[in-house]
């Protein structure tokens, strides 16, 4: 047996007349090409049930839009996501990924699903990264400030951004397109720096000129 019918054999079956008859589903051939994907992430066990959703909708409307298998361990927060036979996006995994981080940092399921649209991205930001000063009552400071009186303007960065956002922990996380995603964490930025308010809202209005002339890509102007 050549080299060549050895593997026409591996992939292929071949009838009695020398004739190739192709074996598996289409979806099992690309899961082999692609090969098993798996990712991993943890959230805060306070956001496990939030996650598995009432009698496990939210975990199996995951699973059903991205045809992956996701496995929660309720005692730890640790969230397996693997690809399966029936997987045919090769993003599909890390698009499973993206929307469970987003449940974990305080999204609700119903924003989070957002993720799944073409085009849209997550970005979490770690305030502890970006804080200037080092005193005791920074972070709650800080979170104040981004979140602002009975949460008006976490709402006016949404509003004029375009962009989702959550304020969950230590983390300000952002869901939206490449450039609402910019404009939101810019102004999140500055905040957290020490910009007044009225000067981050100015910004806000400056970009959102911006995205309503966007096109079809991204141009970020400064």
């Amino acid at each position: 047996m050549s080299e060549f019918e050895r593997l026409l054999r591996k992939y292929e079956r071949v009838d009695k007349e020398g004739r190739p008859v192709k074996t598996g589903h289409k979806s099992e051939l690309s899961y082999k090409a692609m090969g098993e994907q798996e990712e991993f992430v943890r959230i805060p066990k306070e956001r496990v049930a939030v996650l598995i959703g009432k009698k496990g909708y939210t975990k199996r409307e995951i699973e059903g839009r991205t045809k992956t298998k996701v496995e929660v361990n309720s005692e730890t927060g640790e969230v397996f996501i693997t690809s399966t036979k029936e997987t045919d996006d090769p993003l599909a995994v890390w698009k499973a990924r993206d929307v469970v981080t987003a449940i974990g940092r305080g999204f609700s399921p119903e924003r989070a699903f957002r993720l799944f649209n073409e085009g849209e991205v997550l970005e979490v930001m770690n305030l502890s990264d970006i804080i200037v000063g080092s005193e005791s009552n920074a972070l709650p400071r800080v979170r104040g400030r981004i979140i602002g009186r009975k949460g008006r303007t976490r709402e006016i960065i949404e509003e004029m951004s375009g962009a989702d956002v959550s304020v969950y922990g230590k983390t300000v996380a952002i869901i939206g397109n490449p450039l609402q995603v910019e404009v939101a964490k810019t102004a999140v930025e500055k905040l957290v720096k020490g910009s007044p308010h009225s000067s981050v809202y100015r910004y806000l209005e400056r970009r959102k000129k911006d995205l309503e002339v966007e096109g079809a890509g991204y141009t970020l102007m400064e």
